[in-house]
């Protein structure tokens, strides 16, 4: 589960640049999945439970960020090696089924997470045009567990409060879920190894 020690991104801060590979070996850059209005960089798994949960709901939303001006992204920073579940084979089925319509993109060295803080599946991070950080948080109040339906409120929130050209929100929840499944040795100096 995330804790707000983790961030190392803070609200204005620039959005690190990536190309990272896509599941066919396509490499795709943070610049080439802007929108006009802004991007959305979610870091996320195939084998996740609350990225489960979440799945198709994040499809649509993606799909109405795109309408207004927003791109979507979503890397995978699992170690593929610990976690073959996670890896290309599932990760074009998984996109496939949930109907995502973005790149789906692989985090091999995890240096991407490691660059945004990110520390669990899921973890949103929108950005506006000018790639500055509007909001890191939680997509919604929903859990696998708790019996409600993921609709993405907070991050729809969020969307709608940075096209409206609204301050950056206060009181943000973090994103809860799976720490990311780091490659033995590969631990940031922030993440709690027992």
């Amino acid at each position: 589960m995330r804790v707000d020690s983790t961030f190392t991104l803070k609200p204005g801060d620039l959005a690190p640049k990536f190309s990272l590979p896509d599941a066919d070996g396509n490499l795709v850059s943070l610049d080439y999945v802007c929108g006009p209005h802004g991007v959305l960089v979610v870091f996320a798994c195939n084998h996740c439970p609350y990225v489960v949960h979440l799945a198709d709901a994040l499809g649509i939303l993606a799909s109405r960020a795109f309408a207004c001006g927003i791109g979507t992204v979503v890397i995978n920073s699992n170690d593929l090696e610990a976690y073959p579940q996670d890896g290309p084979e599932f990760m074009k089925t998984f996109a496939q089924k949930h109907e995502w319509g973005f790149p789906y993109l692989i985090d091999e060295t995890q240096e991407v997470a490691k660059q945004y803080g990110a520390a669990c599946t899921p973890d949103f991070f929108l950005f506006d045009a000018d790639f500055r950080l509007y909001y890191a948080g939680q997509f919604d109040n929903s859990r696998p567990k708790n019996g409600s339906v993921a609709d993405g409120a907070d991050l729809q929130a969020a969307i709608d409060g940075m096209l409206a050209g609204d301050p950056l929100p206060k009181n943000v929840f973090p994103s809860s879920g799976c720490n990311i499944k780091w490659k033995p040795g590969q631990e940031p100096a922030w993440f709690p190894v027992a």
